[in-house]
């Protein structure tokens, strides 16, 4: 009973976490777009975020199982209050750097926060009977279901409160999560018994390597598309307003996180098999047709093309998601996993990286249906890197 009170609780913080996130992300999008900053301006506003997260990754991997995963989650809310403050300043003080400085704290903050939640859960639930994969499913899919909250609500404040009320609003939420969790987690939690030296972060495990490649192209298929040229285009081009904007976006992700959430039962764990290689293979070759046939559809009926194309992206997406998720959980070192954790979501930053950046860039030169290609060439390409991967719960070795 009290592993599942820790998961409660980690799963309560990653929730206010994840919305305050996700309302971030939509309010400097749809904010700077307001401004007149062009597609590419607002992805490099993103660029810290991304790039720091992949150094959160690694270090806060290591940092988690040196000094337990308490301390990890509870700098990164911390960490996230301080950013959203930054930015309750007068609007002429938004520059790009600024702005870029204070989402390179939202970024450490966000990793070490996820890098911990996901970590946490190896130490309280087991691979039997499918528990690992229904426990990491139900963690990520409702994160991801709340991050579509979080761009929903995120559009809303700006229309009702403004930017900067709307970042000392989520501070307060944030402040609440905190407390409790100071007061309330574990404190041994995650803490290896053998204290990892920093080299040991570089993994030397054949199949987390190819995990984590796999990832960073998948994200980055995802992210090309979706963070900085779908709002811009949706806006610009279809002449959405940002309310339609941040509720089309937060119910996409919302749904999300539901099939994400769900993905035990539709990938046929009752069968009595988990998820291998395999299946997240077929699953994203079958994914990459979804963008490239976008792509090639996109002229004839925009609208129409983007959002039957985006349930179509957001299912399958979300089952890849799921199980790369499990695989990594699974194949982790079962002493200090945070350290296995943080090297594959180093990986995963990456991706998200580099998406964001192709985003702009891509979108501002060449537009929406070249940033789909892109896309299913990033899947095709996570998806051939997994063939050959199968879980091992009883790994000990990173």
């Amino acid at each position: 009973m009290n592993s599942l009170k820790q998961y409660a609780l980690i799963t309560g913080n990653y929730w206010a976490f994840t919305v305050t996130d996700g309302a971030l992300r939509m309010l400097v999008v749809l904010y700077f777009w307001q401004l007149g900053y062009s597609p590419l301006e607002i992805a490099l506003l993103f660029l810290f975020y991304e790039f720091f997260g992949i150094v959160t990754n690694l270090v806060g991997g290591w940092l988690g199982a040196r000094w337990g995963l308490n301390i990890t989650m509870n700098i990164g809310l911390g960490l996230q209050i301080f950013a959203l403050m930054l930015l309750t300043v007068p609007p002429e003080w938004l520059g790009v750097v600024y702005v870029m400085i204070a989402q390179a704290l939202s970024g450490i903050a966000k990793d070490l926060n996820k890098m911990s939640a996901k970590s946490a859960i190896k130490n309280l639930a087991s691979d039997d009977s499918g528990q690992l994969y229904r426990w990491v499913s139900l963690l990520t899919g409702s994160k991801n279901a709340l991050k579509g909250v979080g761009f929903f609500v995120g559009a809303v404040l700006l229309a009702w409160v403004g930017f900067a009320n709307a970042m000392m609003v989520m501070s307060a939420v944030l402040a609440v999560a905190l407390f409790l969790s100071i007061m309330m987690l574990d404190g041994s939690l995650g803490k290896a018994k053998n204290k990892p030296k920093f080299n040991e972060m570089f993994s030397k495990n054949t199949q987390l390597n190819w995990l984590s490649t796999a990832r960073f192209f998948l994200f980055g298929a995802r992210d090309v598309w979706f963070v900085v040229a779908l709002p811009v285009f949706l806006v610009g081009v279809l002449e959405w307003n940002h309310t339609y904007v941040g509720a089309f976006m937060a119910l996409w992700v919302i749904g999300y996180g539901v099939v994400q959430a769900l993905s035990p039962k539709i990938t046929g764990l009752k069968s009595g098999a988990n998820p291998t290689g395999k299946t997240a293979s077929l699953l994203g070759l079958v994914l990459a047709a979804v963008p490239f046939t976008m792509a090639l559809m996109l002229e004839i009926d925009p609208q129409t093309v983007l959002i039957v194309g985006l349930i179509l992206f957001g299912v399958l997406f979300a089952l890849n998601s799921a199980v790369h998720s499990y695989l990594i959980v699974s194949i982790a070192s079962t002493d200090g996993t945070s350290k296995d954790v943080g090297f594959y979501y180093m990986a995963n930053a990456a991706g998200r990286l580099v998406g964001t950046l192709l985003s702009g860039y891509v979108y501002q030169e060449w537009g929406m249906e070249a940033c789909l290609y892109v896309s299913a060439g990033f899947i095709l390409l996570a998806g051939l890197l997994v063939i050959k991967m199968q879980p091992s719960p009883n790994t000990q070795n990173g």
